[in-house]
Order: structure tokens, then sequence, then C-alpha cells
């Protein structure tokens, strides 16, 4: 394992290597409760004098499961996501959906090509991003979204986890913005703005590396979007829930149903019919 490591940087290699020592001492019985703390206390240090580029790169070794970028770039080649989604619409009612979305990943996300079809009581269209643009399908009529559907479609990929993930990929700047603790939990606060000066703010746990939390401000509104039950999924970290706020009021919920990698998807799924 630690041939493996070698080629990661000094914070995640701490920060595990710390928490590794502590729950086997637990485990086993036989650390002293100073022990316990001081090697906890190892972990933090190493995590406050932490670089923009070691948080970034600590938090894709664990979405990798330990194989960081290579790992995420290899099983990650295609995504096939099925789930249900809750949103309110432009008249500020709730409105549930069954969704699928599917990724043809390339080499960054201005070049993905990703569709996300939504089938309401009412109606069922699908929504596709391809060539850095958005446009619709409905009955294989092409149309162009509500700018409301449209932006929201677009905040999901540019605010969401690639983000962060594909950063270098991206060209994305980072900036380490200190530490804060929520609710119990310290977090990173680490700052990913992209070419276009899009900026997200995404809270990551000193303690586990993952998001759990984002936010960025758009028109004067601040959106902020929460992680939760993360679990692996063919070797790299899913977060199979998540919710949006947008100045503290719940506009959508997505919890994923099943996920899958590699499948082989079919170019002509992101073409206008």
């Amino acid at each position: 394992m630690l041939l493996r490591l070698k080629s990661f940087i000094l914070l995640a290699f701490l920060i595990l290597t710390s928490l590794s020592l502590v729950s086997a001492q637990e485990t086993s019985g036989k650390a002293t409760k100073k022990e316990k703390q001081n090697n906890k206390s190892q972990a933090v240090e190493a995590g406050k004098k932490a670089t923009a580029e070691q948080v970034a790169e600590s938090s894709i070794l664990i979405y990798g499961n330990l194989g960081g970028r290579a790992n995420l770039n290899q099983i990650r080649k295609t995504t096939v996501e099925r789930g249900k989604i809750s949103i309110v619409n432009a008249e500020g009612k709730s409105e549930q959906a069954n969704y699928e979305r599917l990724i043809l990943r390339a080499d960054s996300l201005e070049k993905d090509r990703i569709r996300l079809n939504q089938e309401f009581p009412n109606a069922k269209y699908a929504l596709i991003f391809n060539n850095n643009k958005i446009f619709g399908l409905y009955n294989d009529a092409v149309f162009s979204p509500r700018e409301d559907a449209s932006k929201a479609f677009e905040n999901q990929i540019w605010h969401g986890l690639e983000a962060l993930l594909r950063y270098k990929e991206n060209e994305s700047k980072l900036q380490l913005a200190g530490n804060e603790k929520l609710a119990g939990i310290e977090f990173f606060l680490l700052d990913v703005t992209d070419k276009q000066n899009r900026k997200t703010r995404f809270f990551i746990s000193t303690k586990t590396l993952r998001v759990m939390m984002l936010e960025y401000t758009e028109a004067d509104t601040k959106y902020r979007r929460r992680f939760y039950d993360y679990n692996l999924a063919q070797g790299t970290l899913v977060p199979y829930r998540t919710v949006l706020w947008a100045n503290d009021k719940q506009i959508e919920e997505i919890e994923i149903q099943t996920v899958s990698f590699g499948q082989k998807i079919e170019e002509n799924a992101f073409q206008a019919s």
C-alpha cells in the first residue's frame, strides 16, 4: 500500500496514516488515551499546514478509493445513473420525476456529453449538454429549454463534484479559504474557479476528505448543496443523495437508485434527432 501512496501528496498520507493508526490502536486496545489524542492531533496539524492543491489532490485520492485521478478516469469513462428527483418549479410547486443521466466522459468537463432524461407525471423530455451547449428533446423534436430549467441543468454540471475532481483538466484555479467548524465537523474551505469565472466553494471534511457541502452564488442567490449517503460504486466514491437550497429554501433533492460505470453508450444519444 505504501508503494501505491508514494506518488500522492504528503497531506493525504499523513492523515490516512494517523487515522489508520488510531483505528488499529483502538481495535487492539493497547493505545492509551493520550496516544490516541496525539495521533489525532498529528492528522489535524498536517491538515492545517495543507495547501489548496494538497487538499484537492487528497480529496481526489479518496474519491478514487486510493487510486485517485487514474482510477476515476479508468472507471468512469461512461456513466448511467437512474433515480428520483424532486424540484420546486417556477410557480413554486413541488414536482417529482424519475430521471436517467447518461455521461460520455471526455478530456475535460466542457467536452463531456451529458443527457438528462426526466419523466414527470404529465411530461417526458431530455436535456442535453453537447459541445458546451444545452438543448432539449421532446418527442424527438429539438426545443430551447426554459431559462430556469437550463440554468439548473448547467449548475449541476459546473457547480458539482466534477468541478473539484477534474479541476486540473478544466484548468481551474484553486484557493484555500481556511478552515471552518460546522455542527461539530471541521472543514477545509476550498474555492475552485473555472475558466469562465464560475466559483464554487467546497466544504471538505478534514477527517474523511469527502465533500460534505458546496456553495455558489448566482444573481444574488446563494445556493448550497449537501451530500449524503456516500458509498462505493465500482471502486469509486459516490454520494447517493444530494439536496440543494437557494437562500435557505430547499429547491431540489436527488436520490440515486442505481449507478454504473463503463457501460456502452451510443453517441447518437447526445445528438438532435
